[in-house]
């Protein structure tokens, strides 16, 4: 898993609990100091969290939105450093990150979901326009070869639709 983690923190240590996040998460760690950093942070990279710091998010509230706004898809995490260990700030982590990768999943089940359910209608529509194009006599023989042909992979394609994926 390629994840980048931001700790926005002033705190002293804050080295030492980025160190033990990298280690036990097997994440890069990055930390910004200040809003400034963390904003030019997230210009230039895309982060699975952000982690920001207790301090900084109530002594800065419109700095703290802008972070999360300019977070994109990252999650968003807010701790309080002077009083959270190393250990517990990872598990926050960690939890953020198994949650993140849920979300992600359920979206790409949704997003196929919707798209074999436009591809299903499509192949639908199709197939039946075919069969009632078969129908019209005044037709010709080619165009009717070429119908039957089409009415045939799409009738193929349907099944194969409609088969549950493992």
């Amino acid at each position: 898993m390629n994840q980048s983690i931001l700790m926005i923190t002033s705190i002293s240590g804050a080295e030492n609990c980025a160190s033990a996040m990298a280690r036990q998460i097997g994440s890069v760690v990055e930390i910004a100091d200040t809003r400034k950093a963390a904003l030019s942070a997230l210009r230039r990279c895309e982060y699975s969290v952000v982690v920001v710091d207790d301090a900084l998010a109530e002594s800065d509230p419109a700095g703290t939105e802008l972070i999360w706004k300019h977070a994109g898809l990252a999650v968003p995490l807010q701790v309080n450093f002077a009083i959270s260990g190393a250990s517990r700030v990872v598990r926050e982590v960690r939890s953020a990150l198994n949650r993140r990768e849920q979300e992600q999943s359920l979206a790409m089940r949704a997003a196929a979901s919707t798209l074999e359910n436009k591809l299903k209608s499509t192949v639908t529509g199709l197939l039946l326009q075919s069969q009632l194009a078969l129908a019209e006599p005044s037709a010709s023989p080619i165009l009717m070869e070429k119908l039957k042909l089409m009415v045939e992979l799409a009738g193929n394609l349907r099944q194969q639709l409609a088969r549950p994926q493992a």
